[in-house]
């Protein structure tokens, strides 16, 4: 399969974003800040709109029809969210604000009830701050020990180093699939095996990966799995917690109020089951079903067809940058098939500010991200204020990284002249 062949799926879907066909700054947008949201087709849009323009309405507590439809859609793209990750049952999909709430509604939930003081939490020095702060609070109220995964000379995740930090004395290892700024994926099967061995319960962060590869949390055997809608094509304000079952059955509630229960007294309630004791107050429905319709739209295209057409991008984008020689990549190189890491480049250019270099790239029309992407304790290690960083996602074309490269150049060449 070729990037000419998959450049026909690419036009076609292109058309289902509305947003792509603006101008920014006089030129068409070129958009490669696809790691920190991605854009949403009309699918979604017209699911969001279709919502409040005829059912409008709470779910579950309303016998009335606009009742009963909007409980349907709401329910119904759980089970969507639960079978494009291969849950076993929808029950275990709770719906978060985001996967930040879904982590640390992990770590309230059930580390503050697990953990005692000496037992050990393996992160690594590549997550998140979404995946370090939760358990940098809760280790603090607990006194539980962080420990952290290094990085391979290749900037890859040492599993070598992994396998002498997991010990009887691990309860949780909480990592990422796919690093935001190094792009390498973790090997988060056979990690999940060995920390089960001990005993050890596994966190999955999936929010760079859920929207690029197909996940099957079965096959990966994790406790729990989180992942973010806006960066999947679907809106904001919603994520969701895979969990096993009977895990989350023995987590107490993580918030309190309407719907997460069963029975209220003045002294004392009961709890609803799963997946609504998790889900307090009024939710984001709408939001809810316009991630179901996200989740419909991939699932059309299917996410063997967006990995494979993402890969072919990549290994175009990094032989293109690779002859920058003012360029320094970060994160594993692709093969020549662009497998091998995920379709994102993270660099930094000499002296040039990454910050200097996405506000002269703004005005040609390219959207890139510019900073330490939420991971500042990995710039420290690899020695880098900030990175700038190109990302990818399945309706960017092989014509839009030559205008990107393009323009880097010139901005190279601006500062160049400055600095010289």
């Amino acid at each position: 399969m070729t990037i000419t062949q998959e450049k026909t799926l690419a036009d076609r879907v292109r058309a289902d974003f509305p947003i792509l066909k603006q101008e920014v700054n006089g030129k068409p947008l070129v958009y490669l800040d696809n790691a920190a949201t991605s854009q949403k087709p009309v699918a979604v849009l017209d699911a969001l709109r279709n919502y409040y323009e005829h059912d409008n309405s709470n779910v579950h507590r309303g016998a009335h029809t606009l009742s009963a439809r909007a409980t349907d859609a709401y329910e119904g793209a759980r089970e969507k969210i639960a079978k494009f990750v291969n849950a076993t049952f929808p029950q275990e999909i709770i719906y978060t604000r985001n996967a930040s709430e879904a982590i640390n509604l992990v770590a309230y939930a059930w580390g503050l009830t697990n953990l005692q003081p000496g037992d050990e939490v393996i992160l690594s020095v590549m997550e998140h701050h979404s995946n370090l702060v939760p358990w940098q609070l809760v280790a603090k109220t607990t006194g539980a020990v962080l420990k952290f995964v290094e990085l391979t000379p290749n900037q890859e995740f040492d599993f070598a180093h992994y396998k002498t930090l997991v010990s009887d004395k691990t309860k949780l290892v909480s990592l990422v699939h796919v690093s935001n700024t190094l792009g390498c994926i973790n090997p988060v099967k056979e990690i999940t095996e060995i920390a089960h061995h001990y005993g050890s319960k596994v966190l999955i962060d999936a929010c760079q990966s859920v929207p690029h590869l197909a996940i099957d949390v079965q096959q990966i055997d994790c406790d729990w799995l989180v992942a973010s809608s806006h960066k999947m094509c679907g809106p904001t304000g919603i994520g969701f917690l895979y969990g096993k079952r009977d895990v989350l059955r023995a987590m107490p509630p993580f918030m309190g109020g309407g719907e997460m229960i069963a029975d209220v007294f003045l002294e004392h309630s009961t709890y609803a089951d799963l997946p609504h004791k998790f889900e307090a107050g009024t939710p984001a429905i709408a939001s809810a079903i316009g991630l179901g319709a996200a989740v419909d739209y991939l699932t059309n295209i299917g996410m063997d067809k967006i990995h494979a057409y993402e890969a072919e991008l990549t290994a175009y984008l990094f032989e293109q940058l690779r002859q920058i020689p003012e360029l320094r990549l970060y994160g594993p190189q692709p093969n020549s098939n662009g497998e091998g890491r995920a379709a994102l480049a993270a660099f930094t250019a000499g002296e040039v500010h990454p910050h200097d270099l996405s506000t002269i790239l703004d005005q040609a029309g390219v959207a890139i991200r510019a900073g330490h992407h939420c991971t500042q304790p990995l710039h420290r290690y690899i020695k880098a204020q900030s990175t700038a960083r190109a990302s990818l996602y399945f309706y960017n074309t092989r014509e839009e990284i030559d205008v990107f490269i393009a323009a880097l150049k010139e901005a190279i060449d601006f500062f160049g002249g400055i600095f010289g």
